[in-house]
C-alpha cells in the first residue's frame, strides 16, 4: 500500500470537481450527492493502489468519468458507473454492495463492465470479456459507452505499460474498439483510438506522418483561409449564422490511405477538409439549408459529381448525418466540404448519446437500434464460442454500406460489396438457406453477384435447396457467415476426428507417433498452417497420405538458407520498470521453437511480435499482418515481444513488384543491379508488357530490410520505371 500524499489528493479531489463543469444532469442535489457518494467509495476502496507509471489509482476512474461527460455526453448513472467501474474486479467490494448503495441499474451497469474469470469453450479470455460486455448492450447502450472511455483513458496512459503489453492492447483497440466507437458515431473517440494504436504499433511511420503534417501545417492554413474567404462573405450576406473550420486527417487515416492506394503522403490529396456547421433551431429548415449552402460552394467552385455524399436525406446506420462535397479549389487542388447543422454536429461528435438526446418520441426505430437486435441476435446464438463472435461482431461493424430495395421496395442496408445472398440471409435465415438464385433490377443473376446502391433484389428459393459450403467463398455479412457455418459444424467436428484417426493410424504404420517436429514437415509438404486444417483435409479426402512415409524421410528445407536468430522476451514480473528477460534461439532446425509465419512472411529487420502457440512453438508474424493484429485483440495474453538478431549469414525469401514505360534492354538493367550491383540470388522473373507499359515480379533471396530497400532505391532510378514495391500474402488464412 501506497498511501496519497496531501498534494496528491488535493488534485485527485480539484479533478473531481471538475465533473460537474461537463455534466449539466449532475449539479441536481439529489445527483451530485450521489455522485459524491460514488467518489467517496472509489477513493477508499483504491486507496493506497497506485498505477504502473505511478499515479494514484483514483485518478483513472476520474477521467473516465470525465470523458464520459465531457466527451460522450453522458448523465449522472454514466458519470457514477465510470467512477465505480473497477471496484468489483479490483477490491473486496460486490455487485450487492452496490446494488444496497446505488440500486440495480447501476449494479447491471457495472456488472457488464466487470471482466469475468472464467474462459468460454477454452477460448479466450479477451474474447470472452468482450463478448459479456456486449450482452449488456441491448438492455444499457451505457456498458458500451463507459468502456470506451475506460479504453481510451487506458490507451492516453499506454507509454508506462510493458512492450508486449502494449502491443496487445493497441492491437486489441485497433481490431475492436476502434470500430466500435465508429458504428455508435463516436468520431472523436474512434480517431485517437486509432492514432493512439497506430502510435504503439508503428512509432517509426506515427512519428514520420506526424513530422509532415507540422511541416506542412502554415501551407494547409493558407489554402483554407484562401478557399474559405469567398464562401464565408456569400453566406454572410445571405443571414445564415454558421461555423467555418478545416479539419485535418488524422494520422492512421494518412498512413492507411498511403497503404491501400499505394501512394506517398504528398499524393494523399484529402489530408484536409473544411467543415461548414450552420445554426438552425428548426430541424425541418436543415436539409434545405445544407442544400442552399452546397449551392453557394458550387457557385465558387467546380464540383466532382462522384464524391457528392448525401447524408442528410440517408443519414448512415450510426446516425451520422451530413452533405459532403468533393470541389476543385483555387490552386487546382480537390478539396472536400462537409455540410452540418449543429445538431448533426453534435450528433457526429458525441455519437449515441446526442443522438438520443434529439430523438422525440414521434421517431421511428433509428438504423442504429436496428443493428444493437442484430448484435443481440448474433450474443444469443447457442453455435457460436468467443472467438468465432469476435469474427463475426469485426464483420458487423462495415463502415461503408448500401443501400438496396425489396420487391415492394422496402430500403435495407448491406455492407459494401454484399451480395444477393448477403441479401437473401438479411431478410431471413429460412430465405438464404433456400435460395437459388436472384433477380437483380428485373435480370436473373447468380446468388454470388455484387449488389450496388439502388438494386431492386427478389430472391428466388426452393424446397430442395440446401446450403453450400462454397457459400462461404462470396458472402461478406456476419448473419449469412454464422447460418452457414453453423450449418457445417458438425461436419467439419466429424471430418477433423476421421482426419485425426487416418493420421494416426497411418503413422503407427510406420512406426511413428504425433509430435511437433513430425507436424512440421506434414505442415509443409501439404501446404497447411494448424492441425485443424491437416486433420480436416485429411477427414475429407484431400489429403490421402500416401506420400507420408517419404515426407517423413526426406530431409526438411526452410525458406532459410540459413537461419536467423530471434530474441523473445515477455515481462512475467509485474513490478513496474523490471527489464524483459531476452533468450535466443537457436539457429539449426532441430532444436528451433518458432516460426516464421507464412501469412505474411516477415524478414530480418521488419517489426515483428511472437505468438505462442498451442504447441509452446512461437510464431513471427510483422506487427502489421492482419492474422496478428486478430490474435492481439483475441488471444493478448500469448503475444510475446520479439527482435531480430542481426546477422549477415543468410538470405530469406523475398518479392518485389515493378511497373514502368517498355523500352529496349530496361529488363537487363533491372537484373544487373540486382545480380552485379548487389550480388543478390534471383529466384524467379515475370515481366509483362502491353502497349508500351510493362508489369513484373521478381522473387529472390534478400539479407534484411536494409538491403531490399537499397535494391528499390537503385531500380527506382533506372529511366523508364515509375513503381518499385515490396509484396507479400497479408491475408488471413482461413480453415
Amino acid at each position: 500500500m501506497n498511501p496519497l500524499t496531501l498534494e496528491e489528493k488535493q488534485q485527485a479531489d480539484a479533478l473531481f470537481e471538475t465533473i460537474f463543469e461537463h455534466c449539466k444532469g449532475c449539479k441536481d442535489e439529489d445527483n451530485e450527492y450521489r455522485i459524491r457518494k460514488a467518489y467517496a467509495l472509489a477513493y477508499k476502496a483504491h486507496d493506497g493502489i497506485r498505477r504502473r507509471s505511478g499515479e494514484p489509482y483514483i485518478i483513472h476512474p476520474i477521467e473516465v468519468a470525465l470523458i464520459s461527460a465531457r466527451e460522450i455526453g453522458l448523465g449522472t448513472k454514466a458519470v457514477i458507473s465510470s467512477l465505480l467501474h473497477d471496484v468489483v474486479e479490483d477490491t473486496d467490494y460486490t455487485l450487492d454492495d452496490i446494488n444496497a448503495m446505488f440500486g440495480p441499474k447501476i449494479a447491471n451497469i457495472i456488472d457488464g463492465l466487470t471482466k469475468i474469470s472464467g474462459v468460454f469453450d477454452g477460448g479466450s479470455m479477451q474474447a470472452e470479456n468482450f463478448r459479456k460486455m456486449l450482452l449488456s448492450l441491448s438492455d444499457d447502450v451505457r456498458v458500451i459507452l463507459v468502456k470506451l472511455a475506460d479504453r481510451l483513458h487506458n490507451m492516453r496512459t499506454l507509454q508506462s505499460m510493458p512492450a508486449h503489453k502494449r502491443y496487445k492492447i493497441a492491437g486489441e483497440t485497433l481490431y475492436l474498439y476502434a470500430p466500435l466507437a465508429h458504428r455508435l458515431g463516436l468520431y472523436k473517440i474512434k480517431t485517437e483510438l486509432e492514432d493512439l494504436s497506430f502510435k504503439y504499433k508503428e512509432p517509426s511511420q506515427y512519428a514520420a506522418i506526424e513530422s509532415q503534417l507540422v511541416s506542412s501545417e502554415k501551407k494547409r492554413a493558407a489554402i483554407i483561409n484562401k478557399f474559405s474567404l469567398p464562401i464565408i462573405n456569400s453566406l454572410t450576406r445571405q443571414g445564415i449564422e454558421f461555423n467555418v473550420t478545416g479539419r485535418t486527417k488524422s494520422i492512421y487515416s494518412i498512413w492507411h490511405k498511403m497503404q491501400t492506394k499505394d501512394v506517398p503522403f504528398e499524393e494523399v490529396f484529402d489530408i484536409f477538409a473544411i467543415r461548414i456547421v450552420f445554426i438552425t433551431d428548426e430541424k425541418e429548415k436543415e436539409k434545405s439549408l445544407a442544400w442552399n449552402i452546397y449551392s453557394v460552394i458550387t457557385d465558387h467552385y467546380q464540383p466532382n459529381p462522384d464524391r457528392l455524399r448525401d447524408w442528410v436525406s440517408t443519414p448512415k446506420a450510426n446516425g451520422y448525418e451530413a452533405l459532403h462535397t468533393t470541389v476543385m479549389g483555387p490552386d487546382g487542388q480537390w478539396i472536400e466540404v462537409q455540410i452540418r447543422s449543429q445538431r448533426m454536429d453534435e450528433i457526429a461528435e458525441k455519437g449515441y448519446a446526442a443522438h438520443w438526446k434529439y430523438k422525440s418520441s414521434k421517431d421511428q426505430e433509428g438504423e442504429l437500434d436496428k443493428w444493437i437486435h442484430k448484435i443481440k441476435d448474433l450474443l444469443k446464438d447457442p453455435n457460436s464460442d468467443a472467438l468465432e463472435f469476435l469474427d463475426e461482431f469485426k464483420l458487423n461493424l462495415f463502415t461503408s454500406e448500401i443501400y438496396v430495395f425489396t420487391p415492394t421496395g422496402a430500403l435495407r442496408r448491406l455492407p459494401k460489396y454484399a451480395t444477393a445472398l448477403d441479401f437473401a440471409f438479411d431478410i431471413h435465415s429460412k430465405v438464404g438457406s433456400a435460395a437459388i438464385g436472384a433477380k437483380v433490377n428485373h435480370k436473373l443473376v447468380s446468388l454470388s453477384t455484387k449488389l450496388q446502391s439502388g438494386d431492386q433484389v427478389e430472391i428466388l428459393t426452393s424446397s430442395t435447396s440446401n446450403i453450400k459450403r462454397e457459400w462461404l467463398e462470396f458472402v461478406t455479412t456476419a448473419k449469412a457467415r454464422t447460418a452457414i457455418k453453423n450449418a457445417f459444424k458438425e461436419d467439419r467436428k466429424k471430418a477433423m476426428n476421421d482426419g485425426m484417426e487416418k493420421l494416426d493410424e497411418a503413422l503407427q504404420k510406420l512406426g511413428y507417433t504425433q509430435n511437433n517436429y513430425l507436424l512440421r514437415k506434414i505442415f509443409e509438404a501439404y501446404e497447411v498452417s494448424s492441425k485443424t486444417e491437416l486433420y480436416c483435409k485429411i477427414g475429407r479426402g484431400a489429403i490421402d497420405l500416401k506420400d507420408l512415409k517419404k515426407i517423413i524421410n526426406k530431409k526438411r528445407r526452410n525458406k532459410f538458407i540459413r537461419y536467423w536468430q530471434l530474441q523473445f522476451g515477455k515481462n512475467k514480473n509485474k513490478e513496474a520498470g523490471n527489464v524483459n528477460k531476452a533468450f535466443v534461439l537457436a539457429e539449426d532446425l532441430e532444436g528451433s521453437n518458432y516460426q516464421i509465419a507464412p501469412c505474411c512472411n516477415p524478414i530480418p529487420g521488419d517489426d515483428v511480435i511472437g505468438y505462442l502457440t498451442e504447441d509452446d512453438e512461437v510464431m513471427i508474424h510483422k506487427t502489421t499482418c492482419p492474422k496478428a493484429l486478430k490474435i492481439m485483440s483475441s488471444q493478448g495474453d500469448k503475444i510475446v515481444t520479439a527482435q531480430w538478431k542481426a546477422h549477415k549469414i543468410m538470405s530469406f525469401l523475398s518479392t518485389i513488384q515493378i511497373q514502368g514505360i517498355d523500352r529496349m534492354g530496361i529488363v537487363h538493367e533491372i537484373t544487373g543491379i540486382i545480380s552485379n550491383d548487389l550480388n543478390v540470388n534471383m529466384r524467379a522473373l515475370t515481366i509483362n508488357s502491353s502497349e508500351g507499359v510493362f508489369n513484373g515480379t521478381i522473387d529472390f533471396y534478400i539479407h534484411n530490410v536494409e538491403d531490399l530497400e537499397t535494391m528499390i532505391s537503385d531500380i527506382k532510378k533506372i529511366k523508364g520505371v515509375t513503381n518499385v514495391k515490396r509484396t507479400e500474402n497479408i491475408e488471413e488464412i482461413s480453415e
